[in-house]
């Protein structure tokens, strides 16, 4: 389980996560919403975290969604700091590129770069599906199809 709650109020960005950077880990994120356009909408994030648990650290990070139509593309970075070990810090992406027939479901491609552990595969790549109502959206992710 992989839950991640967030907030807007203004240009005021939270965020807490669970699992995400590491297992058993918990990181709290603050940032700033950059927002504009009318043909093409955007929204940029600058964020900080703090990460406690397996992994401990700080992790500047940049979410950002550019909007067209139906479409959208949004991608979400993050470089986490290590304190106790730097041969632990990673660099994280994780991009979505979706298509949205109505205002509830949309579905596309996905690709994420983690934290490399005996993988030959660097960058993952898949599919998504989602939907949502209201403030809550449900995203469903399946990766690394055909790959072993």
């Amino acid at each position: 389980m992989l839950p991640v709650v967030r907030a807007d109020k203004g240009a005021l960005h939270l965020e807490a996560r669970y699992n995400y950077e590491d297992l058993n880990t918990f990181s709290a994120w603050a940032g700033y919403n950059i927002s504009g356009g009318k043909k093409w909408e955007y929204t940029f994030t600058p964020m900080l975290g703090g990460v406690i648990g397996n992994s401990n650290g700080l992790a500047p990070g940049l979410e950002f969604t550019i909007a067209h139509k139906k479409f959208e593309l949004y991608s979400e970075s993050e470089y986490l700091f290590e304190f106790s070990d730097k041969t632990n810090n990673f660099f994280y992406n994780w991009t979505d590129l979706t298509y949205a027939p109505n205002d509830w479901l949309w579905f596309g491609l996905s690709g994420q770069r983690t934290r490399l552990f005996k993988t030959d595969l660097e960058i993952e790549r898949g599919l998504i599906v989602g939907g949502g109502i209201k403030n809550w959206e449900l995203n469903g992710y399946l990766y690394n199809l055909f790959f072993d």
